[in-house]
């Protein structure tokens, strides 16, 4: 993300900020999915071995009961994730960033 768009605001909150958020909440969350014992794993290499974006980044990949979830993240991010590394991440399922949300939802709402 460029400087100048990550200083974009819908009047409360830049995208920055909002993406920090994002990963520190997904940060707990990993360890939590763990926790209730659904495999969680980081990689810096797509199922293919490819390196994420061409190299210094990674994904977090889960798989909930609702299916799988990821992200991907800039290297120097990496020690957040307290999860397994793996040499390539599991083959996407071809998710959304929408259908995501809505597995995480949905498994809020099961373990209820």
């Amino acid at each position: 993300m460029s400087d100048i768009t990550g200083q974009i605001s819908d009047g409360y909150h830049t995208f920055d900020e909002l993406y920090r958020y994002r990963m520190i909440y997904h940060a707990w969350a990993v360890r939590a999915w763990q926790q209730a014992g659904y495999p969680v794993v980081k990689s810096r290499r797509h199922s293919d071995g490819e390196p994420c974006f061409g190299g210094g980044w990674f994904i977090v990949s889960a798989r909930l009961p609702t299916g799988q979830v990821s992200n991907h993240y800039e290297d120097k991010y990496w020690g957040l994730f307290d999860c397994p590394e793996v040499g390539k991440a599991p083959a996407w399922d071809g998710h959304t960033p929408q259908q995501a949300a809505d597995r995480i939802e949905n498994a809020l709402k099961e373990e209820a």
